[in-house]
């Protein structure tokens, strides 16, 4: 593999040829700032926030979208660099509404983040003060709210939808000022091509795309715990948002099954978690009513009527349904259990074809 050679803030480094200047940065532990970039998506070089200075270029080029070259000396925190990041920001600000203390993304916007990065004041972001967006905001959905005055327009949200989802529910409308984030032909998220997967509302930097949350909660009153999902057999990784001993959110982890994606099932799919009726511990029937009891209890339990029902009928008179929602590793020994200990080559599944 070709290998490139260049300088990075004074670093020198050598990186595979194809390589981004953002990329290489990176690998350099060097943070450039962007809202529409996302490693699994093809570069688009919407939202200008990662442009970087380059010796003998002609102006400014986005990172996330230029490859590097030999010999390629860059900056990326030269005074250029940040008067155009933070007239970028002024822009975006222009006609952003001003609502960040009680927006549901606080905390975990990363416009708010380069904001406080580059020290936009009140003044710079009145330098451009001039109409506001007024879109009417989309909550017909079930699951999540789409509300246009706060997107930036970066297009992470429909490339999303389009690339990873495939479902292509989203494009942009309009051009010019008015242009925001909609199915086609205006038509509510409810009755558009939309799955409600949730991924875009997973990505999006601002809050322009929020959760319906059953408990409000802040970014930094949760905690995070990873698991995977229990849905389905695939093995999808995410983080179950925990407030006060209760979950209150789901967002995806870039596991090796889902590369960071979810269905409705994982990304909204949770209430049944804090449901009152849940049973937390196996329950036996004593007398005509069920009561609490152990694990170990349970077991022993089914291993003694199993074993009672194969001796006394034959190992035929006892058949195993299985599940979709188990992994192929606890199938395969759930048909072995069948097979080998009871004797019986009875075993069904559920999304047998």
């Amino acid at each position: 593999m070709k290998m490139i050679s260049l300088t990075i803030d004074g670093i020198s480094v050598q990186v595979p040829d194809g390589t981004t200047i953002l990329d290489a940065a990176a690998s350099l532990g060097i943070d450039v700032p962007t809202f529409c970039h996302d490693p699994r998506l093809r570069p688009d070089g919407a939202c200008r926030i990662c442009v970087v200075e380059v010796e003998k270029a002609r102006s400014l080029v986005t990172s996330c979208s230029t490859p590097v070259g030999e010999g390629m000396v860059v900056y990326t925190d030269s005074p250029s660099v940040v008067e155009a990041r933070k007239e970028i920001l002024r822009l975006m600000w222009a006609n952003h509404p001003y609502n960040c203390l009680t927006c549901e993304k606080a905390g975990n916007c990363k416009l708010q983040d380069y904001s406080y990065r580059y020290g936009i004041t009140d003044e710079d972001i009145q330098l451009f003060a001039g109409e506001k967006k007024k879109h009417e905001i989309d909550d017909s959905n079930k699951f999540y709210i789409s509300d246009q005055n706060k997107c930036i327009l970066c297009g992470k949200c429909v490339r999303i939808c389009g690339e990873l989802q495939c479902t292509n529910a989203i494009g942009r409308s309009d051009r010019g000022f008015t242009t925001h984030i909609t199915p086609p032909f205006e038509i509510k998220l409810e009755t558009s091509e939309c799955v409600s997967c949730g991924n875009c509302v997973s990505y999006c930097p601002t809050g322009a795309l929020s959760a319906k949350k059953p408990v409000k909660y802040r970014e930094w009153e949760v905690k995070r715990v990873d698991t995977t999902c229990t849905y389905c057999g695939v093995g999808c990784q995410l983080q179950l948002l925990v407030k006060d001993n209760r979950v209150v959110g789901v967002e995806p982890v870039n596991g090796p099954a889902n590369e960071g994606l979810l269905c409705v099932k994982g990304k909204f799919g949770y209430n049944f978690i804090n449901h009152p009726d849940r049973l937390k511990t196996p329950l036996i029937k004593k007398d005509g009513k069920f009561e609490e009891a152990s694990w170990a209890e349970a077991l022993e339990l089914v291993a003694e009527k199993l074993s009672e029902t194969r001796d006394k009928y034959g190992p035929d008179a006892v058949a195993g349904l299985s599940s979709a929602r188990c992994t192929n590793e606890e199938n395969y020994l759930f048909q072995k259990l069948m097979r080998g200990a009871v004797g019986t080559n009875n075993v069904d599944h559920c999304a047998r074809l």
